[in-house]
């Protein structure tokens, strides 16, 4: 048999830190990137004794957020647990999370993927406590390991999936769309090179046709989009493959070896922990309001489902032109801004998806960290239409305002790009060219109108890309005549 002839079922957990101000429990700083370890602590994150903690409304209200962008269930009311295991990364011993009555429950989204729609059920998405950070050394021949606890009590939002994932493509749309949701939200960076988002997979397969679940493995801490539909896609194979052996599938924790592709063993987990939850004894139950819901609700800005609409609608775009531009929140509102500084939205987005994607790609870079403005590409695409510059023009420019950041039309005058219309000059230019091409000059005459092309190109590749082409085509037709 062959991999084609299983089938995955696969489920996320996706860990997001919220951007609050304060830790999820005490009045800490949040924002500990880059600080001195150990220097956003109090006695509270520290778990000293005699300490009690205190829930983070805007923890709690952004929670709500992204429950009501992922068509969660809210219940009327909701509490934390406490959830013990012996994690070395945890101060006190045990984590403030929440379990039988989290704040979101029974949501879904959905998710395109070679253009087709799938629905991915959302199981819950609940709040916790982040843990503390360890270091793990050596030096002198001798290893120990230090604790940072900057991060300890960063308040997490975790989100559940369903079993409903069934290629690695739909799962690395699902985790792109979660991360795009809290971003447009605006309640994590959802960096996961930062690890303020990470991933942990359930993936089992079975044979194709079949309705019993296979043995579910989890793949953990994946930190991009990308590797977590690598590791699915070795994952799946390397099931399939020994359940075809005849081997039993072990139910076990792996991890992901970016370097080479694979996924390797890291323990057995042959049993369910018992993690011996129980209702935090330090900590009032929460309950919910019809009226609050609905005030949170009325915050929420336009989502990424709508936006991809309205850009349809309003701006008449393909769906799939529309679904490119809504893909990442800095694209949308690049674009936007474009077209509100007078570029035509159908030439932006072309613009975009085009020139944009391909500097983006080369340089393997996010769209934040160019020197590139919207009213860049406004102000090249309006060139272009005052006939300033000419399209080969126009590529050249905008590539070195992404690259320095100077204004299209100080690159144009500096350099002195202005396209070439002067009917004199470029009669001179033309005249030249069919010289030098005799041969192309007799295929037109002949009646191959493909080489008045290669004709307009030597014309274009003497003036370096500054010839009006409309101009220089008149011009071939009446000194060649026509073909």
């Amino acid at each position: 048999m062959s991999v084609s002839d299983y089938e995955p079922v696969i489920g996320l957990e996706v860990h997001t830190q919220l951007q609050t101000k304060t830790k999820m429990f005490c009045g800490c700083a949040a924002a500990y990137a880059g600080a001195e370890p150990n220097t956003h602590v109090c006695p509270v994150c520290l778990a000293l004794p005699g300490v009690l903690p205190v829930i983070n409304k805007q923890a709690v209200e952004y929670a709500f957020m992204v429950g009501l962008a992922l068509n969660c269930e809210i219940p009327e009311a909701s509490k934390f647990d406490r959830k013990n295991y012996p994690y070395p990364d945890l101060l006190k011993g045990y984590q403030i999370s929440q379990y039988d009555l989290p704040f979101n429950i029974n949501g879904w989204l959905t998710v395109d993927v070679d253009g087709e729609s799938s629905r991915i059920g959302v199981t819950r998405a609940h709040l916790e406590e982040d843990t503390a950070k360890l270091i793990h050394k050596r030096e002198n021949g001798t290893s120990h390991t230090l604790m940072d606890v900057n991060r300890a009590g960063v308040p997490l939002l975790e989100i559940v999936s369903e079993p409903d994932i069934r290629t690695p493509a739909q799962a690395r749309a699902y985790l792109q769309k979660l991360r795009l949701i809290v971003q447009t939200l605006g309640v994590s960076t959802g960096n996961m090179e930062d690890g303020a988002m990470r991933a942990d997979v359930n993936v089992s397969v079975r044979r194709v046709g079949t309705i019993a679940f296979g043995v579910k493995v989890e793949v953990k801490n994946l930190n991009s989009a990308r590797s977590v539909q690598r590791a699915l896609e070795y994952e799946i194979q390397r099931q399939a493959q020994a359940v075809d052996r005849g081997e039993t599938i072990q139910q076990e924790t792996r991890g992901f070896d970016e370097d080479r592709g694979i996924t390797v063993s890291q323990r057995s987990k042959e049993e369910a922990h018992d993690y011996r939850y129980f209702p935090e004894p330090d900590l009032p139950p929460v309950f919910i309001t019809t009226e609050w819901i609905d005030s949170i609700r009325a915050r929420l800005p336009e989502l990424p489902d709508a936006r991809r609409d309205r850009y349809a609608s309003q701006f008449e775009l393909s769906r799939y032109d529309a679904a490119q531009l809504t893909s990442s929140l800095p694209v949308s509102q690049f674009f936007e801004a474009a077209v509100a500084g007078n570029a035509k939205p159908k030439v932006a987005a072309n613009w975009i998806q085009g020139e944009l994607f391909r500097i983006l790609r080369e340089r393997d870079a996010e769209l934040e960290a160019l020197p590139l403005q919207p009213e860049h590409l406004a102000e090249v695409l309006n060139l272009v239409d005052e006939g300033t510059i000419t399209q080969a023009i126009a590529k050249q420019v905008f590539e070195e305002a992404a690259t320095t950041g100077t204004a299209p039309r100080k690159i144009v005058a500096d350099r002195g790009l202005v396209q070439i219309s002067d009917t004199g000059e470029l009669e001179q230019i033309v005249a030249k060219a069919i010289a030098a091409n005799p041969q192309a000059a007799n295929d037109y005459r002949a009646g191959k109108v493909q080489a008045k092309g290669f004709l307009t190109g030597a014309v274009m590749k003497e003036t370096r890309g500054k010839a009006n082409p409309a101009t220089v085509g008149e011009i071939l037709e009446r000194q060649l005549g026509s073909a």
